[in-house]
């Protein structure tokens, strides 16, 4: 990471974690070279820290909403603004970063239309919005019909087992998919 970006990035940062002083800067340069190789913690050289140490620190941040800060910041950034040129670093990061946030780390990267922040496809991933609409359709009103017409009813519900697989998303997304997402 360039002094320049490394500078676009701090403003973000917390200020204070508690316990010895680190240097984040080395940190969030593993952070990075972890979520982009999908590689262990303990994989990592030297140079940038024990990786105990590192690992703690990365949940730690996740924890303190730091990704998602980071994934706000780059919504409205412009596009020849800095942090842009860490846009896949930090969008990899926070998809490692959704094995511990869960859904609300999906809602906010498809809100933000991040996309590259998801962990595989969107069509996979699970929509949170998705559900919402789910939820306001009249189903009870349309089934209550199922008598007169047993084929559309059928249909309907066929339908709505669909649209609630999609809305939960993949439980388990391919490896080829993870690896090729961008």
């Amino acid at each position: 990471m360039t002094d320049e970006e490394w500078h676009a990035l701090e403003p973000h940062l917390p200020t204070h974690t508690a316990g010895r002083p680190c240097d984040l800067r080395a940190h969030f340069d593993a952070f990075f070279r972890v979520a982009c190789t999908e590689g262990a913690w303990r994989e990592l050289p030297e140079e940038f820290g024990k990786p105990d140490t590192v690992s703690r620190h990365f949940p730690r941040l996740t924890h303190a909403g730091l990704w998602e800060r980071l994934l706000r910041a780059l919504a409205v950034a412009p596009k020849d603004h800095i942090l842009r040129r860490l846009e896949g670093y930090i969008c990899r990061a926070a998809r490692r970063a959704i094995r511990l946030r869960g859904l609300r780390l999906i809602w906010l990267a498809r809100r933000l239309d991040l996309k590259r922040a998801l962990p595989g496809p969107p069509w996979m991933v699970a929509d949170p919005d998705l559900s919402e609409i789910i939820k306001t359709l009249p189903i009870e009103a349309r089934l209550s019909q199922w008598r007169r017409n047993k084929q559309a009813a059928l249909d309907y519900l066929r339908g709505l087992k669909t649209l609630h697989t999609l809305a939960g998303g993949r439980r388990y997304l391919p490896r080829p998919f993870r690896e090729c997402w961008p």
